[in-house]
């Protein structure tokens, strides 16, 4: 039997990180939009909640979470603030290609860190001229001794300019594209290392993105996870996994904006009556509704296939594709049913607005899950 409902354990996760977001985030959203700082506090208290290692396998001190646990969390987090949450859920995506291929020494040395205090871990998969196409990178990592020499520029580097280690992309056989691709832990501290400038952005400000430069880095063979060539394998895997994160990012910004909305509709007082009776706004809400529902039952099957260890490439990207063009969608009508009131900074809805842009390029752009998808049903999936 299917059953739809969440577990009490599940709600009161819910409930807990609802209220995180109403206490830490919600408060001080507007100011970290607006100054782009690096919000210590509000991460520290992610820390405390278990939010920041929250996948961290319980053997290795984490809080060993499922994914529709994750899922349900970001949810959350997203409605309290997009950029924060992109901040806190970026850590989970960085830690997944050691949960993925680590060796047992791997997972307890770099997971077992995060675990100890509020320390971040970054994703680094984009180049300069490798966005959507991962497999033609040119950072370029080569085996001299027990040491890899890394040269090359990365990109878009979530966490970056805070990560104590980067679970990082390169190409160890350029000859063999990306089936020579590796993924290789790169510590904070590594020699030829630098860390370049943040990004400036249109939304999710308060989150940090940053090119990293390798110059003749020096990394210990023993910082390769899986085998070399196993990169881009691991890369899709971990996208499989991560993307329902992603897909409740978009239903949490989508349900922030409606709610908005929804509440503005039934005061804002128009010809004698609240503009909610006016069919032409009421009919935009009832749009927002059905797609924020669909939103999330798309994300909860995705999170649900990966902790069920069932393949979900096609389920990902779909989940992922809905939500963040319904948190799109969503907060641009928000924005038009509040009028010059949604333009201004008076109001969340135009910052749910430039957040929400942000989902549907990060993590593959959506018209990269469109391929995704395609490729999935022209095999039968």
């Amino acid at each position: 039997m299917l059953d739809f409902s969440l577990s009490k354990e599940q709600l009161d996760i819910k409930e807990r990180a609802h209220e995180f977001a109403v206490k830490f985030m919600r408060p001080v959203a507007r100011k970290y939009d607006e100054t782009g700082e690096w919000a210590v506090d509000v991460y520290k208290a992610a820390f405390d909640f278990g939010y920041l290692q929250a996948l961290v396998p319980a053997e290795f001190g984490g809080a060993g979470k499922t994914q529709v646990e994750e899922a349900i969390v970001c949810e959350e987090l997203a409605w309290g603030c997009g950029g924060l949450y992109t901040s806190i859920m970026a850590n989970g995506l960085a830690m997944t290609p050691v949960l993925i291929a680590g060796s047992p020494e791997q997972k307890k040395k770099w997971l077992g860190m995060l675990a100890e205090e509020p320390r971040f871990a970054a994703f680094s998969l984009s180049e300069p001229n490798a966005g959507s196409d991962a497999g033609s990178m040119s950072c370029r990592a080569e085996k001299r001794g027990d040491k890899y020499i890394l040269n090359g520029t990365k990109c878009y580097c979530t966490n970056g300019g805070y990560a104590e280690w980067y679970a990082l992309f390169c190409s160890t056989d350029p000859n063999k594209g990306a089936r020579g691709t590796s993924c290789i832990v790169v510590p904070r501290n590594t020699p030829g290392l630098v860390v370049g400038r943040s990004l400036d952005k249109m939304g999710q400000r308060a989150s940090n993105q940053v090119e990293l430069y390798l110059n003749d880095a020096e990394v210990p063979v023993e910082n390769l996870l899986g085998k070399e060539g196993m990169g881009f394998i691991i890369a899709m895997k971990t996208l499989d996994q991560t993307r329902a994160a992603v897909a409740a990012g978009g239903v949490g910004v989508a349900r922030a904006a409606y709610e908005i909305a929804l509440e503005y509709a039934k005061t804002r007082i128009q010809f004698g009556q609240p503009i909610f009776s006016n069919q032409a706004i009421s009919f935009m809400l009832a749009d927002m509704a059905k797609k924020i529902e669909a939103s999330r039952l798309l994300t909860y099957q995705a999170a649900w296939m990966t902790d069920n260890g069932l393949k979900n490439s096609k389920q990902s990207a779909i989940a992922k594709t809905f939500a963040t063009d319904t948190a799109m969608e969503v907060s641009t009508d928000a924005v038009q049913i509040l009028g010059g009131n949604g333009y201004s900074r008076d109001y969340l809805v135009e910052k749910c607005m430039r957040d929400a842009k942000l989902l549907q390029i990060y993590e593959g752009t959506n018209q990269i899950q469109r391929l995704v998808i395609a490729k999935e049903i022209q095999q039968g999936n």
